[in-house]
C-alpha cells in the first residue's frame, strides 16, 4: 500500500460530458476509516508559450464563464482522446493563433487542481513561429483576441491581473527567471 492511500469502494458517477466527468467516490483511508471524495476527471490539456521572431509572446484573451470575465492567456486547449500532448499544442497553436511551428519543446507538466481534479496541464514553449495563409477554424463556441506583448507588458499585466491564471503565470515567470540569468 502507498503512503495514505485512499482505496476506492464504490465509484458513482454524476455527469459525464464534452469536457469533464464528475463522480463521487466512497474511498477507504488509510488509518481504516471511510470518507467521499468529489472527483473531476479530465483528460488533460495544453499550453503554448509561443514566442515570436521579434520575442514577443503570443497571447490570447476570452471571456471564461467559470470566472465571469475576460483574461488574457496563454493558448491552449484539450488532449483529444490518444492524442499526444506535443500534437496537441501544434493544433491549438495553430487555431487560435493562426502561427505553427517546428520548434516544440515541452517546459514542464503540472496538475492544476490536485485537491479534486486530476487534469494534467503540459506547458510547450514554441519558437520559430510560421505565420499560416489559412489557419484552420477555431471551435464553433470559441472567441479569441490574440494580442503578441514583450515581457515586461506581460508582467504588467499579471500585475493588473488581467492574467489570472496559473499556467500564463508559470509560463511568464519562467521566462523572467531566464532573463536573469
Amino acid at each position: 500500500m502507498k503512503k495514505f492511500e485512499e482505496k476506492t469502494i464504490n465509484t458513482e458517477m454524476i455527469y459525464k460530458g464534452k469536457v469533464v466527468t464528475l463522480q463521487v467516490d466512497d474511498v477507504r483511508l488509510s488509518n481504516g476509516k471511510t470518507s467521499k471524495r468529489e472527483l473531476v476527471k479530465h483528460p488533460g490539456a495544453v499550453a503554448i508559450l509561443a514566442i515570436t521572431n521579434e520575442n514577443k509572446i503570443v497571447l490570447v484573451e476570452q471571456y471564461r464563464k467559470p470566472l465571469e470575465k475576460s483574461i488574457i492567456e496563454l493558448p491552449a486547449g484539450k488532449l483529444e482522446h490518444g492524442e499526444d500532448p506535443a500534437q496537441t499544442a501544434v493544433r491549438e497553436l495553430e487555431e487560435e493563433t493562426g502561427y505553427t511551428t517546428n520548434n516544440l519543446t515541452l517546459l514542464t507538466s503540472f496538475y492544476t487542481s490536485p485537491g479534486f481534479a486530476d487534469e494534467l496541464m503540459h506547458i510547450y514553449i514554441a519558437r520559430d513561429l510560421i505565420k499560416l495563409e489559412q489557419p484552420p477554424a477555431m471551435d464553433a463556441d470559441e472567441f479569441v483576441e490574440i494580442m503578441e506583448v514583450s515581457l515586461e507588458e506581460a508582467k504588467q499585466l499579471v500585475q493588473s491581473q488581467r492574467i489570472h491564471d496559473a499556467k500564463t503565470n508559470y509560463a511568464i515567470l519562467y521566462l523572467d527567471m531566464q532573463e536573469m540569468f
